[in-house]
């Protein structure tokens, strides 16, 4: 199978716009998406509630990726690919040292594959996309719960149709729980909230719709109504305690910089790869494609009746004048109602959260020139544009390296590398800076135009081909993607 260097604008618009009709007249029986509330809201700003995602887990379990019909809010039922008849996703909780046993069966008119994205799995059990499986197939995954806990998530990793199958609705969350995080006493249950942010469409009947313009190819897609867990213009109801808010960005190539409008600090605790060292206060988070977000906001001091908002607030990306891009703007993603109710007393969070060791000196260094271009709308990683088959890079098990992000593009890329996680070393150029939410363990990182970022990478668990890859989605789909394997 050719690499995208070999598909044309033209065709890969018209497999995506084909896909489109299929995800809206497909021959798949239409199921309902379940969730709690979709019903209208009855406030005057015509937002919904927002819904929480049904648990699942991994021993024994399926997924089944169909065409099915979701509500989106206010009443309005949208096309959509879903997991188990569900949207978002069922989200799969599991501990550390579960065995995970999970069945793929591929109900869709194109093949698919899985990939749980930061979970570190063999790679038979990555979701690489030369495992994808055809209309009908399935694909049984078996891997052990190895990495601390932490908000990871799963979606599809086919060849060049990642972008479209994320975007019909097939992504979920995947939560990881252990003992030290299980110390801490977090909230839980109706104070754990999950949000899992994209920007679409706000019409119904193009919101999963995925037909990118040329435009769309070149920047990411980039939309104007903000969607959390499925539902459009989402809001939720709080009581006066502390909640626990785990974000994932899922979007196309929107970079959100999430914060109050208040300018309430956000209490950072968590990233990619779990909890951080110790707690961040910060104002704002910048959250670029595939990258998630764990953090507490405490209610009690809020008076009842008084509404807040979670925005991502304005930016300025560089790059050249006039590109008439979106990317950077306000928007309001989730409205907070503080209705009445009190919790207990919270306790107090200790000042070391985790304990993580920091990578030794490098032994080798690699880099990584990041490149995109007009002319075809094609995205690159040093000159090459993605080959199933060749082996990009070869890498020592257990091994420290020193890998630099260099961006020599006018677009934001995040990237993403399987099958390990990585802690950020130094950010140059751009916004120059290491955000003290991006301590720790990572296994996304944005790297802004004039950006060249360093990351200290070791695989210490499995040999094998894991991928590199930016996660803007048209990126990925049109060749921004390389092969690694640890040998």
């Amino acid at each position: 199978m050719s690499g995208p260097g070999g598909l044309s604008r033209r065709h890969f618009l018209r497999l995506a716009a084909s896909g489109a009709a299929v995800a809206v007249g497909g021959g798949v029986p239409l199921l309902l998406s379940c969730g709690d509330s979709t019903g209208p809201d009855p406030g005057e700003r015509g937002r919904s509630p927002l819904r929480t995602p049904e648990s699942l887990g991994i021993s024994g379990t399926s997924l089944t990726a169909a065409a099915g019909l979701a509500g989106i809010g206010a009443g309005d039922p949208a096309a959509a690919w879903l997991f188990n008849g569900v949207l978002p996703g069922p989200t799969i909780r599991a501990r550390r040292g579960d065995q995970a046993q999970i069945r793929l069966l591929n109900q869709l008119t194109e093949p698919t594959i899985v990939h749980w994205h930061g979970v570190i799995v063999p790679e038979e059990a990555d979701g690489h996309p030369r495992d994808a499986v055809g209309p009908g197939g399935t694909y049984d995954y078996a891997f052990p719960i190895v990495q601390r806990a932490g908000t990871f998530w799963y979606h599809p990793h086919p060849h060049q149709q990642t972008a479209g199958q994320i975007h019909r609705g097939l992504a979920g969350f995947f939560l990881v729980a252990d003992d030290e995080e299980d110390a801490l006493g977090l909230p839980a249950g109706e104070r754990e909230i999950l949000l899992l942010l994209q920007d679409r469409d706000g019409d119904a009947g193009a919101a999963f719709s995925y037909a990118p313009t040329e435009a769309d190819l070149h920047t990411g897609m980039l939309r104007d109504v903000p969607f959390g867990n499925g539902i459009r213009l989402p809001r939720l109801s709080v009581t006066g305690a502390r909640y626990r808010f785990r974000v994932l960005n899922a979007s196309h190539g929107r970079v959100y910089r999430l914060g109050l409008a208040d300018g309430t600090p956000l209490s950072v605790i968590g990233n990619d790869g779990g909890l951080l060292p110790s707690l961040a206060e910060v104002d704002s988070v910048f959250l670029g494609v595939g990258e998630r977000i764990d953090f507490l906001l405490d209610f009690s001091g809020v008076p009842v009746g008084s509404r807040l908002m979670l925005k991502s607030l304005p930016f300025e990306v560089p790059g050249p004048p006039g590109s008439g891009s979106s990317q950077g703007a306000e928007m309001d993603l989730l409205e907070l109602w503080r209705e009445g109710g009190t919790g207990g007393e919270e306790p107090a969070l200790p000042t070391v959260l985790s304990s993580v060791a920091p990578l030794a000196a490098p032994a080798a260094e690699r880099l990584f020139v990041l490149q995109s271009t007009t002319q075809g709308s094609m995205h690159r990683i040093n000159d090459l544009s993605f080959d199933m088959e060749r082996v990009d890079e070869q890498v020592p098990l257990g091994q420290v390296e020193r890998w630099v992000f260099r961006n020599e593009s006018a677009l934001p890329h995040p990237m993403h590398l399987h099958g390990t996680q990585f802690q950020v070393e130094s950010r140059t150029g751009g916004r120059g800076t290491v955000y003290p939410y991006e301590a720790g363990w990572k296994d996304t990182v944005t790297v802004f135009p004039l950006e060249t970022v360093n990351v200290l990478v070791r695989f210490d668990r499995y040999r094998g081909l894991f991928l590199l890859h930016c996660h803007n989605l048209q990126h990925e789909d049109l060749g921004m993607m390389l092969n690694v394997e640890v040998v």
